[in-house]
C-alpha cells in the first residue's frame, strides 16, 4: 500500500458490499465510499487543484469529512485539519501559514484570509486521478502548538500514517479487527481520531460508527444498538460515560454499552488511576492505555504493546518503535542514552519509592512513523540519526513499563489537547488593561487540566475576570479560554526576567491570590467537549 486513500480502493475492491460507516441514518458500503471518494477527487481537480496543493478541511466528524479528507489525498493534495471550534483568527493562521487554496467548511460564509470556500466536500462526475504513488508526499499538515505559542504545521507523510497503522495492527491483540464495528467519537480533525480511528477502520475493512458529537448517553445506546466492538477513546469520554451510569443509579446503561466491546483503549491524556479502575469494575471492560504525538502520526506506545494493563501506565513502545528514555542530565546537547538513568537531584524520584528498579528520563523516539518536521522547512524533526526528542518525561518500572511523569514544555493538556500558555498570553496582553500574564494548567478531574491565568492590571484597571473571559473568547477556541483568572500585584520572574510559570505551580494560585488580598474566582469552567480542540 502506498497511499492512504489506496485503502478506501483496497477495501472496496475485497469486500465493496461490507459495511464501511454509519453515521446516523446514512449507511455506506465500502464501493459506496469509495464512489464518493472519486467524485470528491474529481472535485478537486475540477476546481484547479493540483498535486502538492493544499486544502483545509474545517467540518464535525461524518461522512462529510471523511469524503473531502479522502478525495482530497486521492487528488494527491495535501490535508490541513480544522478544529470545528476555531474561530476566524486561528483559521486564518492555519490557511495564511499553510498556503491552503481551498477551504471546506459546512455552511455558507465568505473567503477567509483570500482563501475560496466550499460548503462540503466538491464532487463532479469526471474521471478521477489515480491514488497517488509516492508513499513519501506529504498527506497532511497537521497543526499542533509549538515553541512559539503558535500551531505549526506537523509535515505527515502518506508513508509516516502507514506505518503506524501496520504498527498498531502487529500489536497482539491487535485494536481493530476485519469485521469490528468501531466507533469514532474522537475528533475526526485530530490524527489521534483519524489515523488511529479512521485509519484503522480503511486498513482492516472495519466498520465505523460515527457520532458527529460527542453525547455520553446518546453513545451508549448507540454503541448497544450497532454492537461496537472497538472504542478508540480519552479520558473524559469514559468519565461521562460513567458519569451516565452514576445519574441512572445503576450500571446497566455502561455495560450494555460495552457488552459487544473487544477492546477499549485510551490516549490523548493520562487516564486516571481511579478511572481505570471504575472501568474494569463497574462496566467490566480493560482499558489499555496508549501514548503518542501529532508527530508520530501518532502512538507511540501502549500497554497492549506489554499485554500489561496497568493503571496510570503506557506499557511498551509498538513494534516497530525504538523507544528510550534520555538522560537530560547532560544538558540540551546529550544523546539518546538506552542505558542512562536521570540524576535524582535534578528529577528526583518521580515516585517516591526508593525500592524501584527504574529509570526516568526523556522519551526518545525513532521509527517510520515520524513526522518529517514542521511546515515549511522540515524545521525541528527527527536528527540526523533519526531520534525526536518528546518533550515528555518517563519512568521505567520494575516490570519495564513505561509511566509518564511530567512534560518539559508548558503544554496544558484539556481533555487531551494541547493548549500552549503563550498563545493564550498573547491574546491576554492585547486587552489594553493587561500589563503582564501568565498561564499555567492546574488539575482538574473532568478535562485533565484547565486553563488558569494570572494577570496583573495595568496601573488604575479595573478590568474583570468575566471581561478578560470574553475578550479571550473572541480570538481563541473555547478550550483555551481560562476557566479562572486571578489577579496579582506582579508575577515571578527569573534571573533572565522571563515569568516563572514553574514558580508559579509551587506558590500554588491560591497563595498567588492570597498574595493580592484577593480569592480565587470560581468561574464556571467552559467545558470542553471531545469533539473539540486542537493538537496532539
Amino acid at each position: 500500500m502506498r497511499s492512504f486513500s489506496a485503502l478506501v480502493r483496497r477495501a472496496a475492491a475485497g469486500h465493496g458490499d461490507a459495511p464501511a460507516v454509519v453515521h446516523g441514518a446514512r449507511r455506506l458500503t465500502w464501493s459506496e465510499v469509495d464512489a464518493l471518494t472519486d467524485r470528491a477527487a474529481a472535485g478537486y481537480v475540477e476546481r484547479g487543484l493540483r498535486t502538492g496543493d493544499r486544502v483545509a478541511v474545517q467540518l464535525p466528524n461524518g461522512v462529510d469529512w471523511l469524503v473531502a479528507v479522502m478525495g482530497a489525498l486521492r487528488a494527491g493534495l495535501v490535508v490541513v485539519p480544522v478544529n470545528t471550534a476555531y474561530t476566524d483568527p486561528e483559521v486564518t493562521h492555519l490557511l495564511t501559514d499553510s498556503g491552503a487554496r481551498l477551504l471546506v467548511v459546512t455552511g455558507e460564509r465568505p473567503e477567509l484570509a483570500g482563501v475560496p470556500v466550499v460548503v462540503g466536500p466538491p464532487a463532479a462526475d469526471g474521471p478521477p486521478p489515480a491514488d497517488p504513488d509516492d508513499p513519501g508526499a506529504l498527506a497532511l499538515l497537521a497543526y499542533t502548538s509549538g515553541t512559539t505559542g503558535r500551531p505549526r504545521g506537523a509535515m505527515l507523510t502518506h508513508a509516516a500514517l502507514l506505518a503506524n497503522q501496520q504498527q498498531c495492527l502487529a500489536l497482539d491483540p491487535p485494536p481493530v479487527r476485519a469485521g469490528d464495528r468501531v466507533l469514532l467519537a474522537l475528533p475526526l480533525f485530530h490524527v489521534y481520531g483519524f489515523n488511529s480511528g479512521w485509519g484503522l477502520v480503511a486498513a482492516t475493512g472495519a466498520c465505523a460508527v460515527v457520532l458527529e458529537e460527542f453525547d455520553p448517553a446518546a453513545s451508549l445506546a448507540l454503541m448497544a444498538a450497532e454492537e461496537v466492538s472497538a472504542v478508540p477513546g480519552a479520558p473524559p469520554m469514559y468519565a461521562a460515560w460513567l458519569a451516565v451510569a452514576d445519574a441512572a443509579g445503576s450500571d446497566a446503561v455502561l455495560r450494555r454499552g460495552f457488552a459487544a466491546v473487544r477492546t477499549a483503549s485510551c490516549g490523548a491524556a493520562p487516564m486516571p488511576g481511579a478511572l481505570f479502575e471504575a472501568m474494569r469494575t463497574r462496566a467490566a471492560v480493560t482499558v489499555w492505555e496508549g501514548y503518542g504525538l501529532t508527530e508520530a502520526a501518532p502512538v507511540l506506545a501502549s500497554t497492549l504493546a506489554t499485554g500489561r494493563a496497568k493503571p496510570e501506565c503506557i506499557g511498551g513502545p509498538l513494534p516497530g518503535v525504538e523507544l528510550v528514555l534520555r538522560d537530560t542530565a547532560g544538558g540540551p546537547t546529550a544523546g539518546p542514552d538506552p542505558g542512562s538513568r536521570v540524576r535524582a537531584d535534578v528529577f528526583g524520584d518521580p515516585f517516591g519509592d526508593e525500592d524501584a528498579d527504574g529509570e526516568t528520563g526523556e522519551i526518545c523516539v525513532r521509527g517510520p512513523n515520524l513526522f518529517g518536521g514542521y511546515w515549511p522547512d522540515g524545521a525541528d524533526g527527527p536528527d540526523a540519526d533519526g531520534w525526536l526528542l518528546t518533550g515528555d518525561i518517563a519512568y521505567r518500572d520494575a516490570e519495564g513499563d513505561l509511566k509518564l511523569v511530567d512534560r518539559r514544555r508548558d503544554l496544558v493538556l484539556v481533555s487531551g489537547f494541547n493548549v500552549y500558555p503563550g498563545e493564550v498570553e498573547r491574546v491576554l496582553g492585547e486587552h489594553p488593561e493587561v500589563a503582564e500574564s501568565a498561564v499555567i494548567g492546574v488539575p482538574d478531574q473532568r478535562s485533565g487540566e484547565a486553563v488558569h491565568a494570572v494577570v496583573v492590571r495595568t496601573p488604575g484597571a479595573e478590568v474583570t475576570e468575566e471581561q478578560l473571559r470574553e475578550h479571550a473568547g473572541r480570538s481563541l477556541a473555547r478550550f483555551k479560554v481560562p476557566v479562572a483568572v486571578h489577579f496579582v500585584p506582579e508575577l515571578p520572574h527569573s534571573l533572565a526576567g522571563k515569568v516563572s510559570r514553574a514558580r508559579l505551580r509551587e506558590l500554588g494560585l491560591e497563595r498567588a491570590a492570597a498574595a493580592a488580598d484577593a480569592e480565587p474566582s470560581a468561574a464556571a469552567a467552559a467545558e470542553p467537549s471531545t469533539t473539540e480542540g486542537s493538537d496532539d
